[in-house]
């Protein structure tokens, strides 16, 4: 993958999760990874608890922030209005504070594409009317 990677919960925990029908999927996009992924702690947090059923799930995700593989890029507070206006706008989605914050992020970081398995992606627009570039296995 080149260029700016943001990484949704979804694509996280499949690569993590030997179950996952999604997992050679997520594995082979974050081996190709060269320039790592980004995200954004409330992913963190869904990724966290979507791995507690797993057995050590989460040591397997905190061994990947520790080898630094993603990095955490991502302030709630200076965006806070436009986080929330997104949550309302698609509330019939639903949309998750954590999708909110990635659609934000795609609107930060201009040139990225969205790693995800939620077909949500497809929907969601950012700046209210511009498709987000996402790599998902569908």
């Amino acid at each position: 993958m080149a260029g700016v990677v943001l990484a949704d919960s979804g694509a996280i925990v499949a690569a993590l999760d030997k179950r996952d029908q999604h997992h050679a999927w997520a594995r082979r996009q974050f081996d190709a990874s060269t320039e790592g992924c980004i995200t954004c702690e409330a992913v963190l947090a869904e990724c966290f608890f979507l791995l507690e059923h797993l057995r050590d799930g989460k040591q397997a995700l905190c061994r990947l922030l520790d080898r630094g593989l993603m990095d955490v890029a991502f302030v709630f507070d200076p965006h806070r209005s436009d986080v929330l206006r997104l949550i309302e706008r698609y509330s019939d989605t639903p949309m998750s504070f954590a999708d909110a914050c990635l659609v934000k992020m795609s609107e930060i970081h201009r040139t990225c594409r969205v790693l995800t398995t939620d077909s949500d992606f497809i929907v969601y627009r950012r700046f209210g009317r511009e498709m987000i570039p996402v790599i998902a296995p569908w």
